[in-house]
């Protein structure tokens, strides 16, 4: 696989490589960033190698992640396909400067157009459901959006799944712009996602882009049981450790998961990072995991995760260790007992 087998997002027509540019380590405000040279590095491999997806936010460190982008893409910005998000608060104690409501919408996309120097965002995200903001004000409001041509394609991140359903129907119902993309945190690390969000993706028509594929770091095998820390900090740590304590990854099951990549990365000639990324790869829900580098070495090496090819008996290995617990309903659905009640011991043909 290279970057240019393009796939289609969701129930889109829209063509976008197998593996995304992220860009929240593009400037050095939060305190671990790339600076612009390093960035642009980052940048001109991606693309030199045939990249044309590229993912930010308008708040990624502060709007310096986009700005550089806004310097770095100038007449390639018609091979590339942008995404950028909004929700996020920008400015500090002005409540109205974050959530899902059409006023902080429309001010972010425009702040993202003045930052990312285009004059459209082919893919805008909801970032974050705020439980404050009703359903029909979101899509009517995404739907003007696109309406306007300030935006092509709606996608929404971090939202559960009987939510996004909801908002899915009524977009179709009402002939409004639907998602075509759900962002979600999964990785060996993050896989409760797979109980539903990820069904319902499937169904809905919404390509599943996986954010922290690599689950912060954890898993190209950084940190050992001795770095297991659960942090509460409200703030962004000025450091990858720190911030990966505050996503609750630090953990000694996420260590022990990170241990078994290292032992399946020695039989393949790989890296931890290479397998992290091709685990991810190889679930068919997955259109174009996002991939975060700070360094060009870095990217470098994530982009060796196209070549690897994981045999079926490794594919188990990461399953087994990483397996999250069922839940209910399927937890008990699946029980033999039930299933013997549900279908009185005969063989019927299941639906996914």
């Amino acid at each position: 696989m290279t970057l240019t087998d393009y796939r289609l997002l969701g129930r889109s027509g829209l063509r976008v490589s197998p593996l995304s540019l992220g860009t929240m380590t593009f400037g050095s405000d939060w305190g671990w960033g790339a600076d612009s040279n390093e960035a642009r590095r980052i940048f001109d491999l991606y693309i030199d190698q045939g990249g044309n997806f590229i993912d930010t936010s308008v708040n990624y460190t502060n709007g310096a992640a986009e700005r550089f982008l806004g310097a770095f893409i100038g007449d390639k910005r018609e091979r590339l396909v942008l995404a950028t998000k909004f929700t996020m608060a920008r400015d500090p104690g002005n409540a109205n400067s974050g959530g899902n409501h059409r006023l902080n919408m429309v001010r972010s996309i425009e702040q993202s157009l003045r930052q990312l120097a285009t004059d459209r965002i082919d893919l805008f995200y909801l970032h974050a459901w705020d439980m404050t903001t009703r359903p029909d004000e979101v899509m009517r409001a995404l739907d003007d959006l696109v309406q306007s041509g300030k935006i092509l394609y709606v996608g929404i991140c971090n939202t559960p799944a009987w939510r996004i359903a909801e908002m899915q129907t009524l977009a179709d119902l009402r002939g409004w712009s639907p998602f075509v993309a759900l962002q979600i945190e999964y990785s060996l690390v993050e896989r409760t996602v797979e109980h539903e969000l990820m069904p319902m993706a499937a169904a809905m028509g919404l390509g599943v882009l996986p954010w922290s594929p690599l689950g912060g770091g954890v898993l190209a095998g950084k940190y050992t049981t001795a770095d297991v820390q659960d942090s509460r900090e409200a703030a962004v740590s000025p450091s990858r450790k720190g911030v990966i304590a505050s996503s609750g990854h630090l953990t000694e099951r996420s260590i022990a998961i990170a241990q078994e990549v290292r032992a399946v990365a020695e039989d393949v000639g790989s890296t931890p990072s290479q397998i992290a990324l091709a685990w991810t790869l190889a679930n068919p829900a997955v259109v174009s995991p996002i991939m975060g580098a700070r360094t060009l070495a870095q990217a470098e090496e994530n982009l060796g995760a196209l070549e690897v090819t994981l045999l079926p008996e490794q594919l188990d290995r990461l399953h087994r260790v990483s397996e999250p617990d069922p839940i209910f309903p399927a937890r008990f659905v699946e029980r033999p007992l039930v299933q013997q009640l549900i279908f009185g011991g005969a063989s019927v043909a299941r639906r996914s």
